[in-house]
């Protein structure tokens, strides 16, 4: 049952998954850059690029690749320090 709170912010019972704000781009993946982001566990510049690299095609085109790069050589500096070797402090434990 939904409380009074959701029901008087008008809020829905619908599946975050089902619906998009502002487009439709996501909606027209097979798999939603969000979920494939998720079930990854990608950190924030990781699933950036993802998410660029995903709708370039449907939305932002070149300006969108320009991003996903942006995203990839933030990571690189933060992962590699400009070393070539992943920084041991902030490598993930799997």
């Amino acid at each position: 049952m939904r409380s009074k709170k959701s029901q008087s912010l008008g809020l829905r019972k619908l599946n975050a998954k089902a619906r998009q704000v502002n487009g439709s781009h996501y909606k027209q993946m097979p798999i939603q850059p969000s979920e494939f982001i998720y079930k990854n566990n990608l950190n924030w510049f990781e699933g950036n690029a993802v998410k660029y690299i995903c709708r370039h095609r449907l939305k932002g085109g070149a300006v969108d690749i320009d991003k996903a790069i942006h995203y990839l050589e933030l990571l690189k500096e933060e992962e590699y320090n400009g070393t070539g070797k992943a920084n041991k402090a902030r490598a993930k434990v799997s």
